[in-house]
């Protein structure tokens, strides 16, 4: 973008569907078209047994993937700058491949 050019005014407004929810699983589904971005809520069922509540599902274009991930890049420095890192455990062996826990 030049320096003449304005950036649109961006209008952010909430549909009547609109809902905030918690998320303490990600998992990721890759396409050739789409990022698929499955939300859920794990819980231990036993030292052996976890479950996953899937809650949500979020399509996204890969370029809306990779702005997603600039995006939150930028804003985890940031809360590492202010508050520490952020360690990550190890990835336990209840969980499936590609999710966040």
């Amino acid at each position: 973008m030049s320096p003449n050019e304005k950036q649109p005014q961006m209008n952010l407004v909430q549909t009547p569907d609109y809902r905030e929810s918690y998320a303490n699983s990600v998992q990721v589904r890759v396409s050739v078209w789409d990022f698929q971005l499955v939300f859920g809520l794990a819980t231990a069922e036993s030292p052996d047994q976890v479950t996953i509540r899937n809650q949500t599902a979020i399509f996204l274009s890969p370029q809306q993937a990779k702005a997603l991930w600039n995006v939150l890049g930028q804003n985890l420095a940031q809360y590492e700058q202010a508050f520490g890192v952020l360690n990550l455990e190890p990835q336990s062996q209840n969980f499936p491949q590609g999710s966040v826990n």
